[in-house]
């Protein structure tokens, strides 16, 4: 895969999205579609397993986009059958090379009562001393996925059938997990008992759905049923669903950011529309930090429903004052470095006669590095703005997510070695502002705010605090935030 483009190197990316389907006829043709939908989830590779009685377990796993590797018709009939799983990936470690292919999930063991295969969305966070301790016992890993550890896990599991291994794998497990399993005849779902990461539960006209969102479920025409519960998990069969709660009990701690840029804005989280959700962030924002200004501009595309809810507060009026360039993919020209110095200005460009003389609100999702975050505002500028003031939808990110979420080292976060004037210095704006984390989670529904005693979600990346101690990174040398 070519390098990402500098705007998106510049975001915090989750790193995958998991679908499966049981029940219908050529599921992995619904699966391929709702990876298609997940697409936003990972973009570096993607593969998919099905099951099929007279052929047995298939898999195709392939590095770039799910339109590009999964709807020809050569490849999906090599997937048989009406039980399948996928998933799309991005990586935080590891060549991106050929060689690489073998991190690409699902991954598939076979064991004495038949095969399995695994799609994870998260991050186990103590999978360092998990891979070290099976080695030593005699494992021999084929990736360098954190995920591969429960397969391992499975198959030194002396329970008697694969979803009571798997139930004794996870239990060894911290940190994050959202995941999807098959059997030859069971489609299996399981959250962590923080719920960090998403997972829902669809119906078809004649089976079952998992998916990461919703959205993936509207694509394939399945019924939206309910989210599956943190610590749950669901054995799905043609019989019917079976739950249980092998965990133990904890309060959800499920991801902000998931809120605030992951998810698709057409999906629904916690019975709440994600893009109304922002638009509600965008009006919080106007009320903690008013400015006058003649037009607020998203940074398209995650920028603009925060943008209209802070047109909306404010009565400044809403413009699209960057137009982005919908046909500017990962597979563009291989530029010569004159090109490449050019940057953001390759996927973005500034509606010179709206913008010339104004003075602009610009409406972001975060600040990570700041990088792009200096190139728009040199563009704006070049464009003829008389000000340009940034508002941002989330606080300042100033800590690694250790749970599913690629995020630079601490030092290289703009918010951990910056107070928000010298950021604004930094990035050379008239005002910089971001929504407090109360106003985040007011934004989110929490009408009091946030409980700094007990937080209704992860908020790790905002505030420090981690509801699972990141062992490994520890190990590593990684200082978590000194007790107050």
């Amino acid at each position: 895969m070519p390098p990402a483009h500098p705007f998106d190197d510049d975001k915090l990316r989750e790193e995958c999205g998991v679908f499966g389907v049981l029940g219908t006829m050529d599921a992995a043709n619904f699966v391929a579609l709702g990876l298609h939908a997940l697409q936003h989830r990972g973009q570096e590779a993607g593969g998919i397993v099905a099951y099929d009685p007279d052929q047995g377990f298939n898999s195709a796993r392939r590095f770039g986009y799910v339109r590009d590797n999964f709807t020809s018709q050569s490849v999906m009939e090599t997937l048989p059958g009406a039980l399948a799983i996928g998933h799309v990936r991005y990586s935080t470690a590891g060549s991106k090379g050929q060689t690489a292919i073998r991190d690409v999930q699902p991954f598939f063991g076979e064991f004495a009562m038949g095969g399995a295969a695994i799609a994870h969305n998260g991050n186990i966070t103590n999978a360092d001393a998990l891979r070290r301790e099976l080695i030593e016992r005699g494992s021999i890993f084929q990736s360098s996925s954190d995920s591969e550890c429960i397969i391992h896990l499975m198959a030194r599991s002396l329970q008697r059938n694969i979803p009571e291994r798997m139930e004794d794998a996870l239990r060894r497990v911290e940190g994050a997990f959202s995941v999807v399993a098959m059997t030859r005849t069971k489609l299996i779902g399981v959250r962590d008992a923080l719920g960090v990461r998403p997972l829902v539960l669809g119906k078809l006209e004649t089976g079952y759905v998992l998916s990461s969102e919703t959205c993936a479920l509207d694509i394939i025409g399945a019924e939206f049923v309910r989210e599956i519960e943190p610590g749950e998990m669901v054995v799905i069969t043609d019989s019917g669903i079976e739950s249980r709660f092998p965990f133990r009990p904890q309060k959800s701690r499920f991801c902000i950011f998931e809120h605030v840029y992951f998810s698709r804005p057409d999906s629904i989280l916690g019975g709440r529309s994600v893009y109304e959700t922002r638009e509600n962030i965008g009006r919080e924002l106007a009320k903690e930090n008013p400015i006058e200004a003649d037009l607020v501009c998203p940074v398209p595309d995650s920028g603009t429903p925060a943008a209209i809810g802070y047109s909306l507060e404010s009565g400044i009026p809403y413009a699209m004052g960057i137009i982005r360039n919908q046909y500017m993919g990962r597979t563009f020209i291989e530029p010569t470095e004159s090109i490449r110095n050019m940057g953001v200005r390759l996927k973005l460009n500034v509606n010179r006669a709206l913008i010339r003389g104004k003075r602009v609100i610009l409406v972001d999702d975060s600040v990570v590095r700041g990088t792009t975050s200096r190139k728009i505002k040199e563009m704006i500028l070049d464009a003829g703005a008389a000000e340009v003031h940034f508002r941002i939808a989330s606080p300042p990110t100033a800590w690694p997510c250790f749970y599913g979420v690629d995020t630079p080292q601490r030092e290289k976060l703009l918010a951990a070695t910056m107070s928000e004037d010298e950021m604004r210095d930094h990035l050379g704006v008239d005002s910089l502002r971001f929504i407090s984390l109360d106003g985040l989670y007011r934004a989110v529904g929490e009408a009091q705010g946030r409980d700094a005693k007990s937080p209704a979600y992860c908020d790790a990346c905002f505030s420090g605090e981690y509801p699972v101690e990141p062992a490994d990174m520890i190990e590593k040398g990684f200082e978590m935030k000194a007790a107050e």
